[in-house]
């Protein structure tokens, strides 16, 4: 019997740098794995049928998508609008789409088939009150003043048809992904989806083998080395399951 191929679509977040170091872990894992860099200063109406899945379909006979922050939006959406994909990974996930903010013009991340998808606006009035700021009380902030906005921009994660495993810090400071972890896996109801959830972590969790990321804009990311490798550690195995189908 031949053996089944599989790719890995991996998807950054906003730091805007390619995972090559985690692209070299699945790949020693035998997946085809592509780790493009999907941006370039503006993660502002980004074509979702940008991302080189027809590249990896062509070639495998299953494809996952794992995103990591900005880059699980995007995961999550390619999920439910691509039925080619067959299970997502969502690292620190938005259960939304987010707008770009340029200059008080506010646009939608994503666009798909021509069309920008809807968005949550960010409140202008928010200001972060520490150093280095953190941003999730600006996302809840958000979601609180544009209730309306949050849900025409709620990514339909039901219409993901294969499994969906979502990793999340509890002291996540730059989005509240438990929370959105939460929401995502209350709307996928009795679909397969598993949660993993490490209170002490942070926005950027570490995988065996890996080293802690730095870059991207100044920011508070929660957590501390030994936590995000604490929730890596433990949510490793379901990764391995789930790309593995």
């Amino acid at each position: 019997m031949p053996r089944l191929r599989r790719g890995v679509l991996l998807l950054h977040g906003s730091s805007g740098t390619p995972d090559l170091d985690r692209a070299r872990i699945l790949e020693a894992q035998g997946y085809d794995v592509l780790a493009p860099r999907w941006f370039d200063g503006r993660i502002s109406e980004i074509p979702l049928e940008s991302f080189p899945l027809d590249e990896l379909a062509e070639r495998n006979d299953r494809v996952a998508v794992m995103g990591m922050s900005r880059g699980a939006e995007a995961a999550l959406l390619l999920g439910a609008l691509d039925d080619r994909v067959d299970a997502v990974v969502a690292l620190a996930p938005s259960a939304y789409v987010w707008a770009w903010n340029e200059g008080g013009r506010q646009t939608s991340a994503w666009t798909w088939q021509g069309e920008p998808l809807p968005f949550v606006p960010f409140d202008p009035e928010w200001k972060p009150d520490d150093d280095p700021p953190s941003f999730a009380g600006w996302y809840r902030q958000s979601l609180k003043r544009y209730g309306a906005e949050a849900e025409a921009a709620r990514i339909p994660v039901e219409r993901i048809r294969g499994e969906v495993l979502l990793i999340a810090g509890g002291d996540d400071r730059v989005w509240p992904s438990v929370e959105f972890a939460e929401r995502i896996a209350l709307a996928r109801a009795e679909l397969p989806t598993r949660t993993v959830i490490a209170a002490r972590a942070g926005h950027r969790l570490i995988f065996p083998g890996e080293q802690p990321k730095t870059g991207g804009q100044r920011m508070a990311r929660g957590g501390t080395e030994a936590a995000d490798r604490e929730l890596g550690e433990l949510a490793w195995a379901d990764v391995r399951r789930v790309l593995r189908g």
